[in-house]
């Protein structure tokens, strides 16, 4: 990546006027919101709206997901569903085999040995009641075998640079540990499902409970209904990989994503993570240092009908900043450059880079604010005398 240098704004060196005691490093360990290791082996808590990571422990640690392997069976339902491969109108029966190895085992969704049953309810049953006869179903239904599904998990994983994972079921069944993953990971997941399928995101993800064939289920979720703004996502227990819980809470237009792992109780879980998601909310100030599609910079252009692109960002861009301390805010766009023609409106070709000390680096997207094609005769010309103008 080539630096454009610092962004000339007033807010590339903002002191907050507080009292400077500390670090945030020394704060954030301090925090007695923050679970401790003996408790919670895996804590990771990152800010998807500003690409903050404001708290981590054992972040690429690998470990069994248990249920949250769920999480991954209903993005790559997401996936098919916008690319025509799969209709949540779409009904499939579920096969006799499959009906006796999972009527009864672990979470279900209670389906009968001759269930005609739509993909909008397997879903439903997935994300809700985490239903394990209903995450084989749709595997088999979608992909003709679990092995067939598994190839899909891993591929959209890897799509998503989701490199310290790996599926081999869709429902996150013990498995001699052939399917792990990290809450890294997790949280790159998370991010995505939220960002590329919204809609879907709201309609599956979070319910209170679940009806199937007249049986309500309720959701586990240890914040839905008990933190404000909670939507989500998945818990998981299995006696090989403890407690876990990928979730999300949003307020206003901050989006926060928390992941622990290998917790040994179920209550000690969902307190640390009802705990933890309120520290992520109060232990820090928001900047907003640009507005959505606010142009924030520019690149160099080679070969294109332009010498230069504007970069412009999809989102609001807003940083956390602890309280109690302070900060200066150094503000930098990279590229790899110069950049080449053609250039499509909207795509993403440089990353805004946020340092806040105490703070891992921040990355935001910057996007191309126009299409530049491919110069032409006259526009080579005009380059030419440009470049020697200098």
């Amino acid at each position: 990546m080539r630096s454009h240098g610092l962004i000339a704004l007033a807010l590339a060196a903002v002191a907050l006027c507080v009292a400077p005691a500390g670090t945030a490093q020394e704060s954030r360990r301090a925090s007695p919101a923050i679970p401790p290791e003996s408790e919670v082996p895996i804590a990771l808590m990152v800010d998807i709206s500003s690409g903050q990571v404001l708290h981590e422990r054992n972040a690429r640690r690998r470990f069994v997901p248990a249920s949250i392997t769920k999480a991954m069976s209903a993005y790559v339902a997401f996936e098919l569903i916008e690319e025509g491969r799969l209709d949540p109108a779409q009904v499939m029966t579920i096969r006799p085999d499959t009906w006796r190895e999972w009527h009864s085992k672990g979470s279900t969704m209670w389906l009968p040995a001759d269930a005609r049953v739509r993909v909008d309810d397997l879903l439903m049953g997935l994300m809700t009641v985490s239903a394990n006869d209903g995450a084989i179903v749709l595997a088999e239904g979608a992909a003709g075998s679990v092995e067939g599904w598994a190839a899909l998990m891993n591929e959209k994983a890897r799509e998503l640079g989701m490199t310290d994972s790996h599926f081999a079921n869709p429902n996150g069944w013990m498995d001699e540990g052939r399917t792990f993953t990290s809450a890294r990971d997790l949280a790159l997941l998370a991010e995505a499902m939220i960002r590329r399928h919204p809609e879907k995101f709201r309609r599956y993800i979070g319910n209170a409970n679940f009806t199937y064939n007249d049986i309500t289920q309720r959701n586990h979720d240890p914040l839905i209904g008990r933190v404000r703004g909670a939507d989500g996502i998945k818990t998981g227990f299995t006696n090989e990989a403890g407690f876990g819980f990928l979730g999300t809470v949003k307020r206003g237009s901050q989006r926060l994503v928390l992941v622990t792992a290998g917790v040994d109780r179920g209550d000690v879980r969902d307190g640390w993570a009802r705990r933890y998601v309120q520290w992520g909310f109060s232990a820090f100030e928001r900047r907003r240092l640009f507005e959505k599609g606010a142009v924030v910079g520019d690149a160099r252009v080679q070969g294109g009908s332009a010498r230069r692109i504007a970069l412009v960002t999809d989102r609001p861009v807003e940083i956390s900043i602890p309280r109690g301390r302070e900060a200066d805010i150094s503000v930098k766009v990279l590229y790899d450059g110069p950049l080449r023609a053609p250039l499509v409106s909207g795509s993403a070709i440089a990353t805004l880079q946020i340092d806040v000390p105490g703070m891992d680096t921040a990355r935001i997207p910057l996007l191309a604010a126009e299409t530049v094609k491919p110069a032409g005769p006259i526009d080579r010309i005009v380059n030419a005398f440009a470049g020697w103008l200098g």
